[in-house]
């Protein structure tokens, strides 16, 4: 093991759960070897999809907590 890889391990419980979901972003992003920009342009087409959907009263938001609430029953 690595001295840098050690150090991540031990240190990991000193973050908070924003800061690990972060480390664990940057770290699948780092495996990513080629871009794909239809990809990106699905993702936006979604994202716009689901925006209108929300301004137009079609569906309803869901809080974060609302859905963690619901995972734990």
């Amino acid at each position: 093991m690595s001295t840098a890889f050690k150090q991540v391990i031990e240190n990991i419980s000193g973050l908070s759960s924003d800061e690990k979901a972060l480390v664990a972003h940057c770290l699948i992003s780092s495996l990513e070897v080629r871009h794909d920009d239809s990809v990106d342009q699905a993702w936006s087409e979604l994202a716009l999809q689901r925006f209108a959907e929300l301004e137009s009263g079609s569906v309803k938001g869901v809080s974060w907590s609302d859905i963690k609430n619901k995972i734990k029953q």
